[in-house]
C-alpha cells in the first residue's frame, strides 16, 4: 500500500528498515536507544521495588490498606502527563525528576497487583511453614515468593509496557537525548521515515526483552506448579 501511495508521508517497509540500519551504523540510534533503555531500567527498578513492598504490606495489614487505598487510587487515575509536568516544575529538567516521574506513574498499579497477590496467599502453607519452624528467609523464598510469582510477572509485564511509553513522553518534554527526543526532532521535520525507523528499533528492543528475559524467567519461576 505504501508503494502504491508513493508518498513520503507513508514510506515503504524497506525504506524504514534501511533508514533504521543507516541510523544504527552511522547515526545516533544505538546511543539514544541505550540512554532510553537506561532510563527504563532505572524507573522500572524503582517502581517494582517500592510498589512490591507497598503492595505486600497493604495486603498483609488491613489498617495500612485502609489508610493508603485512597492515595493509591488517586495516583492510579492521575494522568501521566500531569505527574511529568509537576516533577519537572518542582525539581527541574534533570535526570532524577524524569526517572521519578516515570516510576510514580507505574508504582500504584504494581502496588495494587501485589496487594491482591498478598491477599491470595495460602494461609495453610504459612501455618505449615510455621509448624516446621522455617526461618523468615526460608518462608519468603519457598512459600511466599512462589505464590507471588504470577502477580510479580503480571506487574512486570504491564509495568514495562507502561514505562516504555511514559519514558518517551518524558524525553519529549524535558530531555535532550533518547528515543523520545529524537522522535520529537523528526516530528518537527515531518520526517515520517525517521519516526518509524526509531519506532521499529524501539519495538525490536521491547520484543527482545520479552523473549530473552521475561518469558524464560517466568517459565523458571513457575516450574514448581507442574
Amino acid at each position: 500500500m505504501a508503494r502504491l501511495a508513493g508518498s513520503r508521508m507513508l514510506p515503504a517497509a524497506s525504506t524504514v528498515a534501511g533508514a533504521m540500519l543507516h541510523e544504527a551504523v552511522a547515526g545516533p540510534l544505538l546511543v539514544n536507544l541505550g540512554i532510553t533503555l537506561a532510563r527504563v531500567v532505572a524507573s522500572f527498578t524503582v517502581a517494582m521495588v517500592f510498589g512490591t513492598a507497598l503492595g505486600i504490606a497493604m495486603g498483609a495489614w488491613r489498617r495500612l490498606d485502609l489508610a493508603l487505598d485512597s492515595w493509591v487510587t488517586v495516583l492510579l487515575n492521575l494522568p501521566a502527563l500531569v505527574v511529568i509536568v509537576l516533577m519537572y516544575v518542582w525539581f527541574g529538567l534533570n535526570e532524577w525528576a524524569a526517572i521519578a516521574a516515570v516510576a510514580l506513574n507505574k508504582l500504584p498499579s504494581t502496588a495494587v497487583t501485589l496487594r491482591e497477590g498478598a491477599r491470595a496467599l495460602d494461609r495453610g502453607l504459612a501455618e505449615m511453614a510455621q509448624s516446621f519452624r522455617m526461618g523468615r528467609w526460608a518462608r519468603l523464598r519457598h512459600v511466599v515468593l512462589p505464590q507471588l510469582a504470577p502477580y510479580l510477572f503480571a506487574a512486570a509485564r504491564s509495568g514495562l509496557a507502561i514505562i516504555w511509553k511514559i519514558v518517551l513522553v518524558v524525553e519529549l518534554l524535558g530531555r535532550s537525548n533518547g528515543v523520545g527526543f529524537q522522535i520529537e526532532s523528526y516530528f518537527q521535520l515531518f520526517d515520517v521515515t525517521g519516526i518509524l525507523a526509531y519506532t521499529l528499533a524501539f519495538i525490536l528492543v521491547v520484543q527482545a526483552i520479552e523473549w530473552v528475559l521475561l518469558q524464560p524467567l517466568e517459565r523458571r519461576a513457575n516450574r514448581w506448579r507442574r
